[in-house]
């Protein structure tokens, strides 16, 4: 629904359709996190939590990865990483210019090290593809918390949230016991962030697509390549 709402009809060809995580660390609880896969697949329709693949926002040919906070609260596994980190290099590849939509609770507990690991691959990437320079947009929704936003959710060259989203690290009530102290009215909310200078701009969903063309546009006027992005 969001990807429809982003691009222009008919010109999102998916990335990576097919990647799917394993229980690497043979993880068991209450439920096994190979039982928690299979129901999440059911109940979304989708293999993993983002999509990822290339396509048309207004006239911009643009890389675009949007997460589903449905499948296992967003969270970010070594396959999110791998497909995450496979968008941007893709995008640096073609030289493209890179959004993502992020919605996630964080990194995926049931795998451990190779959860937390996505958290230097995607910012490495995404290092390189400014490098490069060419823009990366970043879109936070609520929820974008924890190894998220502590990774690639914040390393946008523009960071635009949705009027309402949470977004932090760690929640404010683990916030509240550690540091023993009341916290601001309105604290983790985007309002409350785009007031300190942490985000830029806030928009509401059906804004979005007008907002990322005229933001693309912008971005992209000094490109070397920005014939190809736009033809």
């Amino acid at each position: 629904e969001r990807i429809h709402s982003l691009v222009e009809t008919c010109t999102f060809e998916e990335m990576d359709a097919e990647m799917t995580s394993v229980d690497v660390l043979n993880f068991n609880g209450a439920i096994s996190y190979t039982a928690k896969l299979e129901e999440n697949k059911k109940a979304t329709g989708h293999k993993e939590a983002v999509i990822t693949g290339i396509c048309k926002i207004g006239p911009f040919k643009t890389a675009l990865g949007v997460m589903d906070f449905g499948f296992l609260g967003g969270s970010m596994g070594s396959v999110v990483g791998e497909k995450i980190t496979r968008l941007i290099e893709r995008a640096t590849e073609k030289g493209l210019p890179l959004v993502i939509v992020s919605s996630s609770g964080g990194a995926r507990m049931y795998e451990g090290m190779f959860s937390l690991m996505q958290m230097a691959k995607t910012a490495a990437a995404l290092a390189y593809h400014a490098k490069q320079r060419l823009p990366y947009i970043s879109v936070l929704t609520h929820p974008t918390t924890a190894g998220v936003m502590a990774s690639y959710a914040s390393l946008g060259d523009l960071i635009i949230a949705e009027p309402g989203a949470m977004i932090g690290f760690a929640g404010p009530r683990v916030i509240k016991d550690t540091t023993q102290a009341e916290l601001p009215p309105g604290f983790q909310t985007a309002e409350f962030l785009l007031e300190h200078g942490l985000i830029d701009a806030i928009v509401p969903r059906k804004e979005l697509k007008q907002r990322l063309i005229y933001y693309l546009d912008f971005l992209t006027a000094g490109l070397e390549n920005r014939a190809a992005v736009t033809d």
